[in-house]
């Protein structure tokens, strides 16, 4: 089966054409657009489909935001997409649509083990629940619920829960963001820009000196590139206390998703931060924040951790959504 199947977030839009068989799925096709760059997704999706004239079977797309009977307004970006809408206008059979980390969740029985890095074996428990925790553009979070027979993704909306400080110095930091954004959500603080809220709050409170090549990196490369990037080369005492409470305050959150879904079969961390800063992760200071849950921790420290390597995993997930949800779509004259 030809699939369209599309992995949208607040940074990139990535589509792609992928054969679905009884095998492993085949990427065919596949580009990458920057999502802020286009009115909305059908400017996208038309140019994408406009280089494959022989169509496709099914079709899927997940989108960073709250899915609601088939629409969704998206979460980083100025757009609200209609799925019924959208198949109209681009001549599709049908369009599925589902949260972005939904996709994600869908697509983690698609990988190889060589797509995960390990951060704590635990005790993985078959049958048992799981949980999907991805720090981006924004932050993402989803389970996987064990129904009996195999591990059914559930929707969610927690990155934009509060921010739950847990000692004086996160604290400083909520008042901090409260001054800047009344409410403070995770996402606040695990994404790309909460990185920059957590080095910006760290400047200004007094503990640590913003460096010229540092401004001058963020000017080139992005603020939350260039302080991970410092960070991790050791240059810069500032971006390396930011670096570490942002592990930390990312190792909290998981543990807290564990508990949320008891899931004994593991945490997955995916998004486009975590492959980036392996370094960070695999110190204490995830795994500490992880496991500090009081009477439970015992309990957490069982869950396993493990990174997602593979960025494609979401178009994956968006692929076998539509076969699994569209079964009887017929191909596109």
């Amino acid at each position: 089966m030809r699939v369209l199947a599309a992995d949208i977030g607040g940074t990139s839009a990535r589509l792609a054409l992928i054969e679905v068989g009884n095998g492993p799925m085949v990427i065919r096709d596949e580009q990458t657009y920057p999502s802020g760059a286009h009115a909305g997704l059908e400017e996208i999706v038309s140019a994408f489909i406009a280089n494959h004239p022989t169509g496709f079977e099914a079709s899927a797309f997940g989108i960073a935001g709250p899915i609601q009977d088939g629409r969704v307004e998206t979460s980083n970006l100025p757009w609200v997409i209609d799925a019924r809408a959208l198949a109209r206008q681009l001549g599709l059979p049908k369009v599925g649509l589902l949260n972005d980390l939904t996709a994600t969740a869908h697509g983690i029985g698609e990988l190889p083990e060589t797509d995960f890095l390990v951060l704590n074996p635990g005790v993985p428990v078959h049958g048992g629940n799981a949980a999907v925790l991805a720090a981006g553009t924004g932050l993402g979070e989803a389970g996987l619920l064990w129904d009996g027979v195999r591990h059914q993704p559930i929707p969610s909306e927690g990155g934009h829960a509060d921010f739950a400080p847990r000692n004086e110095l996160e604290i400083g930091l909520l008042i901090y963001l409260i001054g800047r954004y009344r409410r403070v959500s995770y996402e606040r603080v695990l994404s790309g820009p909460g990185l920059v809220n957590i080095y910006e709050y760290l400047r200004d409170s007094g503990r640590g000196k913003e460096q010229a090549f540092v401004r001058e990196r963020m000017r080139e490369h992005g603020a939350a590139a260039a302080i991970s990037e410092t960070a991790l080369e050791a240059r810069c005492g500032l971006c390396e206390q930011a670096l570490s409470m942002f592990v930390g305050c990312y190792g909290a959150e998981a543990g807290n998703l564990g508990l949320r879904y008891l899931a004994h079969h593991g945490i997955y961390l995916a998004g486009g931060i975590a492959p980036k800063i392996v370094p960070a992760l695999i110190g204490p200071a995830f795994m500490t924040a992880f496991t500090t849950k009081g009477r439970l921790s015992p309990l957490v420290a069982s869950m396993p951790v493990r990174v997602i390597l593979n960025e494609k995993v979401g178009l994956l997930g968006a692929a076998r959504f539509a076969v699994t949800h569209h079964p009887d779509a017929t191909a596109r004259s």
